[in-house]
């Protein structure tokens, strides 16, 4: 999933555990509108580092996965949601932050997209 909108703030990272941290910023979008949305991301791990380019007011493209998890507590079972930041870059900078590698860093920027032409008489055997 993708989101672009404002950094509103961002946290300290948080140590959980010898092998876990995390950091925590809030994205605003829909800020033109009479209802802004103020939106709780977080990073992990090696990714926490990330934030560290970016200042408040920067306007961002965030991609993330949606986690959810159960929880069996005293009180009976509950269920959280979490939006997990893996990818951040300013928009207009074209520049991603993430510690994934860049798969189109060795495309050649003079090969044009295929061009699929096809017409509806045509006999294929997909099912869509």
């Amino acid at each position: 999933m993708e989101v672009t909108g404002q950094l509103k703030a961002k946290f300290d990272t948080q140590k959980v555990s010898e092998k876990f941290q995390k950091r925590e910023f809030v994205l605003t979008t829909d800020a033109s509108t009479p209802y802004p949305q103020h939106v709780s991301f977080q990073v992990t791990q090696d990714k926490c580092s990330i934030l560290d380019s970016f200042n408040p007011g920067d306007e961002l493209k965030v991609q993330f996965n949606l986690r959810g998890r159960e929880w069996n507590g005293p009180q009976g079972i509950r269920y959280f949601n979490t939006l997990e930041a893996w990818r951040i870059e300013k928009v207009g900078s074209g520049q991603p932050l993430s510690s994934q590698p860049s798969n189109n860093a060795s495309i050649p920027e003079n090969i044009a997209a295929p061009v699929f032409t096809s017409s509806v008489s045509e006999n294929d055997d997909l099912p869509f």
